[in-house]
């Protein structure tokens, strides 16, 4: 008789046979190792030579035979005896066997027993006791699979994962269970898994089933191969876990985080300066890519300031910024338009009442209820964009109008919380805006009220040629107190007068009013620069005006000489006929509102054709550069001023000033000559420089 097969090559079996009469009639290799003897030592003596002998009655042996005989099958764990003498536990197996091929025993019976240690016994059940509850009651997907890679054994918790019964499973390819968008990657790892041998543990695997179609799953996946020694199957076992909801949760915490590093982003790039056009862009280059694809920014055209936010009207917005990253022709879609109106009754309207944001899905459906702009319409739909929320610009209880994100329809849709996403931007983009337009409002009552208070036209005269300019500074800036003016005195003489209060806004405007005012007002009773000056500081003190600067320049035609007094401004520049160009009174007195300081005045004499250049700080001075570097700018520019004042003033601002003036900028050019027919105190001639020297009345 030959040892049995994989029962199991887990566990050593002995094999052994006994008469009747308790006489070993078959030995096995197996016995040999567990008893210890041969066969030439066991065959035919008595088995009770294998047992401890009992205190009374019959032996281990002889209750093998008797029961075996009786039962036709019976099990036991009886204590046994190896050669040495010592004493094991073991479990026994007999059943008799009739017509055995013994010689000496021919047609007899023949009680096979089959013999193991206990504790190799009791490790095999319980391993196997383990392996049946881990399939019964595991909540972790097991599954084996075959050499081929199909279904042979799984349990009832992967069964539930799939929605497919345990035996619908068998005999069929995971591919066929497990519907993977991997392009057969995850095929590629059950093969290599099988073929070289090595496991795989956590891989994570996306998929659906057929059993449950419409539930995106995410499972970790271990695999290891099945080795088939020992008589067992070959193949691939797996373990498979459902993280769906644990993958899900890092997803929205991820998402979390990116939608709080868009807001911390956003708020870092959103309202860096005051101007709404800039502040509209700064938004759309804010959202874009990440939280969307394409955003567009519509300001309401309200009819005057005041006007509110009513349902029942019609609402126009014009479109001030816009961008996207998808191809054509999706940019030229979003700057299709510049002005909507949208009627009462509208998505619009509906969104701004309840100050939420609005998803709309852009398919068949979208286009053929957008009436108003169906062509339009379409050609988003057919752009690939598959997703539009719409959010409301709302600031202190005030609509400032719309703003649009738009996603492609190959991204996933807006979520709820993305539309809260959607309206924290709008709404943080929305105050940045009413602040924008609120000092846009602001800038422009200054602006206003500067140039209204400033000369629109300034005196003239037939022996003074004069051109001025005054550019406000940029939307990023307040307006200033520059000022200026041109003054014909009752005698003949001509003054000219330029200034700059400290500050910006109204406050600037109105104190750049008082002192041209009272300035235009003294020039024709006080006779010399410095008491002019000196008036101007005290009127600067009464106001509260704490610090303005201002350059006097009276001009005889008469006798070609000029007076000049300066409180803390820059100097006064003089091209000469030659090209030469000079610098008068290159030491300033202190500004204006200081007090307590006297004002000097210099006098010069200028040759007929010289040109005075009067100027305020806005034209020489910028960040990052040296001042005395634009006063050279300003006189290499001033040296080439021989053509017409108009044109040269042109000329000089484009030259200084490329990009627009950043701060308010006065140029002031006055050319001069002298009244014909009247002797002329002698100067010195063109080319030779101007002489000056403190007033001796001084």
């Amino acid at each position: 008789m030959s040892e049995p097969g994989p029962l199991l090559e887990q566990v050593p079996v002995a094999v052994f046979g006994l008469d009747a009469a308790g006489r070993v009639r078959y030995w096995g290799p197996g016995a040999e190792d567990l008893f210890g003897y041969g066969a030439a030592t066991a065959l035919s003596r008595p088995a009770a030579a294998l047992f401890p002998a009992p205190p009374e009655g019959p032996g281990p042996a002889e209750r093998l035979v008797e029961r075996a005989l009786a039962l036709g099958y019976w099990r036991a764990r009886l204590p046994a005896l190896h050669r040495d003498g010592t004493v094991m536990d073991c479990g026994f197996r007999v059943f008799p066997v009739t017509g055995s091929a013994d010689a000496d025993a021919a047609g007899a019976t023949v009680v096979m027993a089959l013999a193991s240690r206990g504790e190799e016994l009791d490790r095999v059940k319980t391993n196997l006791a383990f392996l049946d509850a881990l399939f019964e009651t595991c909540p972790i997907g097991l599954v084996m699979l075959d050499e081929e890679l199909r279904y042979v054994h799984l349990n009832q918790a992967l069964a539930d994962m799939d929605g497919i019964p345990v035996a619908d499973h068998l005999g069929r390819d995971p591919a066929e269970i497990m519907i993977t968008a991997d392009g057969g990657e995850f095929r590629r790892m059950l093969s290599a898994v099988a073929e070289e041998g090595r496991p795989l543990v956590g891989v994570l695997v996306g998929m659906r089933t057929p059993g449950r179609p419409d539930v995106d799953q995410v499972r970790s996946v271990s695999l290891f191969p099945l080795s088939g020694t020992a008589g067992s199957r070959a193949g691939v076992g797996g373990l498979l876990v459902d993280v769906t909801d644990r993958e899900r949760a890092l997803l929205e915490a991820t998402a979390a985080r990116r939608r709080l590093a868009l807001l911390d982003r956003a708020g870092a790039l959103i309202g860096t300066t005051l101007d709404v056009d800039t502040t509209a862009r700064e938004l759309v280059e804010a959202v874009m890519p990440d939280f969307c694809d394409g955003s567009v920014v519509e300001m309401v055209e309200w009819t005057y300031p005041s006007e509110a936010f009513d349902p029942d009207l019609p609402l126009s917005t014009r479109r001030i910024a816009s961008g996207t990253v998808l191809p054509p022709p999706a940019p030229g879609l979003l700057a299709a338009l510049d002005r909507v109106t949208y009627p009462p009754g509208s998505g619009i309207h509906r969104m701004l009442s309840t100050g939420r944001p609005l998803c709309v899905r852009v398919d068949e459906e979208f286009a053929a209820r957008t009436a108003g702009h169906r062509d339009l319409a379409r050609q988003l739909l057919d752009s690939g964009v598959g997703w539009v929320v719409i959010a409301p610009l709302i600031a202190r209880g005030h609509v400032q109008g719309i703003t649009v994100f738009a996603r492609a329809a190959t991204r996933p849709a807006f979520t709820e919380q993305d539309l809260g996403l959607a309206g924290e931007l709008a709404s943080r983009a929305a105050l940045c805006l009413d602040n924008a337009r609120l000092y846009s409002r602001v800038q422009d009552i200054s602006l206003t009220l500067q140039r209204a208070l400033l000369p629109t036209a300034p005196d003239t005269t037939a022996q003074v040629d004069v051109a001025h300019r005054y550019l406000p500074g940029s939307r990023a800036t307040e307006v200033g107190g520059d000022w200026y003016d041109v003054i014909a005195l009752p005698d003949g003489r001509v003054a000219l007068v330029v200034g700059d209060v400290m500050g910006h806004g109204v406050p600037a405007a109105a104190s750049m009013g008082r002192l041209h005012i009272t300035a235009r007002a003294l020039a024709r009773h006080c006779p010399d620069p410095e008491g002019l000056l000196a008036e101007l500081d005290a009127a600067a003190q009464d106001t509260g005006i704490e610090l303005a600067t201002c350059l006097y320049v009276v001009y005889d035609p008469r006798t070609g000489r000029a007076r000049l007094a300066n409180a803390g401004h820059p100097p006064l520049l003089v091209r000469h006929p030659d090209g030469t160009v000079e610098t008068l009174g290159d030491l300033p007195g202190v500004p204006l509102g200081v007090g307590g300081v006297p004002f000097r005045s210099t006098r010069a004499e200028l040759p007929d054709g010289a040109v005075l250049a009067l100027y305020t700080d806005g034209l020489v001075e910028a960040r990052g550069q040296d001042i005395d570097a634009g006063l050279d700018a300003l006189r290499t520019e001033l040296a080439r001023a021989a053509g017409p004042l108009e044109q040269e003033a042109d000329r000089i601002l484009a030259a200084l000033l490329p990009d627009g003036a950043t701060d308010d900028t006065v140029l002031v050019l006055a050319r001069l000559g002298r009244t014909r027919g009247e002797a002329r105190e002698p100067y010195e001639e063109p080319g030779v420089r101007a002489r000056h020297a403190p007033d001796p009345g001084r």
